[in-house]
């Protein structure tokens, strides 16, 4: 095992992976771990799925998306972390939370039905019903680079426009607005909620370097891409050209 100057793993949270991994987004704890890896750190993923399974320390934190019918059940469960959600976020431990991960984190959602499910109050804003799903690629210009994933979502998103992940400029993203540009995600310190799949650190590696950034500064270090990263995030940029071209827009 390399030994880091922590002396011990860097340890990314997968949190509830059986109940939110409906478009493989439990992944994007899996591709943290492995670019630490690269950097020639050692890393360790840890799947939480109650409070009794939290590790000592945690660096990084991924939440990933699911269905509707375990909107309850993953809710009540991150009820019980909600202190420690909250501790992590300000304490500038990364959290990215994507879908209905994201939006159990908010003030609520909004149900087809007319129910309201509440939320943690994490982070401003709640998911609204959509007249329309949205399921097709989607591009965001972010200060992060271009960034480009799946959405496949029934909700729309109010409440974020301060303080977006970046612009749509192919896709729904958080919805339509009457005016201005429409916009994608949110972010809030070093959290940052998205619609995006793919998983979306694997399609995205620039954004998952800035999280690894964030995670190696808490400590006092230097984050650096391996070498190994390289031709992974060339596959990665394909992928994302390839996207891109097919929906009209031009390669980077």
């Amino acid at each position: 095992m390399t030994v880091t100057s922590l002396q011990r793993p860097f340890t990314v949270v997968s949190l509830l992976p059986r109940l939110l991994d409906t478009n493989g987004d439990a992944g994007n704890a899996r591709v943290l771990a492995q670019r630490i890896r690269w950097s020639g750190h050692d890393a360790q993923v840890v799947d939480v799925h109650s409070r009794a399974d939290l590790p000592e320390h945690v660096d990084a934190v991924s939440i990933g998306s699911g269905t509707d019918a375990a909107l309850v059940p993953a809710r009540d469960a991150l009820r019980t972390l909600v202190e420690d959600l909250r501790v992590w976020s300000n304490s500038g431990v990364p959290i990215l939370a994507v879908g209905t991960g994201w939006e159990l984190l908010s003030w609520g959602i909004d149900l087809a039905d007319g129910t309201v499910l509440e939320g943690l109050g994490l982070v401003a804003g709640q998911a609204v019903p959509r007249v329309t799903r949205a399921t097709d690629d989607i591009i965001v210009a972010s200060k992060y680079g271009r960034l480009i994933g799946f959405e496949n979502h029934a909700r729309d998103y109010v409440g974020a426009v301060a303080s977006p992940l970046g612009r749509v400029v192919y896709g729904s993203g958080n919805g339509d607005r009457t005016s201005g540009p429409r916009i994608e995600g949110l972010t809030m310190g070093e959290v940052f909620c998205t619609h995006l799949h793919g998983p979306v650190l694997a399609r995205n590696p620039a954004l998952a370097d800035h999280l690894l950034r964030a995670v190696f500064t808490r400590h006092g270090l230097e984050y650096s891409r391996g070498t190994a990263a390289e031709s992974v995030d060339e596959t990665a940029q394909a992928a994302r050209n390839q996207v891109a071209v097919r929906v009209g827009h031009s390669p980077e």
